[in-house]
């Protein structure tokens, strides 16, 4: 995840910041299950951003450069209030399906961090199919990486980005 530092901080306003967070395909659209902890720098860098902003970067594990990765650029809504967090029991059991180990971290009563659901929203999506002039390299219109079926229906998370396989209007998988 990408944040930017506040115009408030003291030595790295307007900088960039970027660390690997756990997020979950959780969502038909395609948007992304988040954890926000007030006490890490993306969570603070996110609620002190006025559009909430953030950008994800998924790529297979280990990434190599003839994989298909994705950017996505987006807000990030946080669910301070538990009961207010849509579909809650859904969105906490595949969450845990993918972070098993995030169990200790789950928004409710514990100590000592506090924690709330997020659902990261991408408005821009920017797709590497791979590596040289043979994949597709640029923006997916929203539409289409919303409308993509999630990868565990077709195979499997090999078979997709970001939860997704993104297919041309030829129906050739980028």
């Amino acid at each position: 995840m990408a944040t930017v530092y506040p115009r408030d901080h003291a030595t790295l306003a307007g900088e960039p910041f970027a660390l690997q967070e756990y997020y979950a395909s959780c969502h038909a659209n395609g948007s992304l299950t988040l954890l926000v902890l007030p006490i890490s720098r993306h969570s603070q860098n996110v609620l002190h951003s006025p559009a909430h902003a953030a950008s994800l970067t998924v790529a297979h594990d280990p990434p190599r450069a003839g994989k298909p990765r994705v950017a996505l650029l987006g807000s990030v809504t946080v669910f301070p209030v538990l009961d207010d967090t849509p579909d809650r029991a859904a969105i906490q059991a595949c969450y845990l399906a993918q972070h098993p180990d995030a169990r200790w971290w789950l928004p409710g009563p514990r100590e000592p961090h506090v924690a709330y659901w997020a659902r990261f929203d991408p408005h821009t999506v920017y797709f590497v199919g791979g590596f040289g002039d043979e994949h597709f390299i640029g923006y997916v219109p929203l539409e289409m990486y919303q409308a993509a079926r999630p990868a565990a229906v077709i195979g499997g998370p090999r078979d997709g980005v970001a939860g997704r396989v993104l297919v041309d209007q030829q129906g050739t998988q980028l």
